[in-house]
């Protein structure tokens, strides 16, 4: 590791063994083997997307990132409800994989398994409670996400949720929501956070797989309130970006929306699995109970290729586009590494400042 100014070193770089206290974190259909390889490589630490990498390739992925960065310092993202959530856990533990990351994570003996093996546990919450809990569970740092992030996300901004959390727990606790500059990682240190993790800035860099076509969607977007919270997609909130499916599914009647969910199922019915006929069975039960429950289900269960529309086919209008605020700030897409590096030197910069200032101000009583 490289000489980092001391400013700059946490209990974040110290257990994960990065240069620079910056998480790319596990977008799906993003990151990939190539977008970690690129974080890792330049300082940072990247978490591989282990819910969209198809489970005969994930242990493909995880091989790639050791042999390209000359070890396991990186991470693997899953969520329990996966249905190969296990082999995740597995090849963690196989691999010696520094950390996993998750949302609403495994039970306590799981998480115990992944800690005997020098697994860290660090899960992403958006809620004071459940970053309370997830301690409770054994996690060994936690990271919040405020309401300015992407994707699933909660209601409660970074500069709310982060001192709450600070003051409520006893582990590291890494700041996401909002962040694409050195100022935003200087100003979360001196917070008292022990790093920040962006989803949306390295999503919007060139060693991002994302599509062209979908990138310039990104890009074009200049306004934060474009960048909005919708239910439409399965009732939970989600941060996207404007486009023409959301605006057809929020405009839609539960038994339209619940048409639209079996549509998208049919059209890429290789990757759901469902057939024809399974989804006209579930139409019309549907419409004797609950259309509009159903819909979200359904709706719930096509996420994954919903994302893969717009994030790997390149038809940002045809599928959803989550993304945090921060995006109508980025203009340009550099590489990981000068990414990294940029942000790491502004908030050097930043630090030294403050600390001046206060050691300014100590002489000036002082005299």
């Amino acid at each position: 590791m490289n000489s980092t100014s001391p400013l700059l070193q946490t209990e974040l770089t110290r257990r994960l063994g990065c240069r620079y206290p910056i998480i790319q974190t596990a977008m799906g259909w993003v990151s990939d083997a190539n977008l970690v390889i690129a974080t890792t490589n330049g300082g940072g630490f990247g978490f591989l997307a282990g819910a969209t990498i198809e489970p005969a390739k994930l242990e493909d992925e995880i091989l790639k990132v050791i042999n390209a960065t000359g070890g396991s310092n990186f991470g693997l993202n899953f969520h329990m409800f996966q249905e190969n959530a296990m082999q995740c856990v597995e090849l963690a533990i196989k691999y010696r994989l520094k950390a996993v990351s998750y949302g609403r994570g495994p039970d306590k003996e799981t998480i115990g398994r992944l800690k005997a093996a020098g697994v860290l546990c660090i899960p992403t919450v958006g809620a004071l409670k459940h970053a309370v809990k997830a301690v409770q569970l054994g996690a060994d740092m936690i990271t919040i996400q405020g309401s300015e992030g992407g994707g699933h996300t909660g209601g409660v901004p970074t500069t709310i949720l982060l001192p709450q959390v600070l003051d409520a727990v006893d582990v590291p606790v890494i700041a996401a929501g909002g962040y694409s500059t050195g100022r935003g990682l200087a100003s979360a240190l001196a917070a008292g956070a022990a790093g920040i993790a962006m989803g949306t800035r390295f999503m919007m860099t060139s060693d991002s797989p994302t599509p062209q076509q979908t990138l310039e969607r990104y890009l074009a977007v200049q306004d934060p309130q474009k960048i909005r919270v919708t239910l439409a997609v399965d009732g939970m909130r989600h941060r996207m970006v404007e486009n023409a499916f959301i605006h057809k599914l929020e405009g839609a009647s539960p038994m339209r929306k619940l048409w639209i969910a079996l549509s998208s199922a049919r059209q890429w019915k290789r990757e759901t699995g469902m057939t024809f006929g399974h989804m006209l069975k579930t139409f019309f039960k549907a419409v004797k109970e609950d259309p509009a429950q159903m819909s979200q289900v359904v709706m719930s269960a096509n996420q994954p290729v919903l994302l893969q529309r717009s994030m790997v086919q390149g038809f940002p209008d045809e599928g959803i586009l989550p993304s945090g605020q921060v995006a109508a700030a980025i203009n340009e897409l550099i590489s990981a590494p000068d990414l990294i590096a940029s942000i790491a030197g502004e908030a050097e910069t930043c630090l030294e400042a403050l600390c001046a200032r206060a050691n300014g101000q100590a002489l000036e009583e002082a005299s």
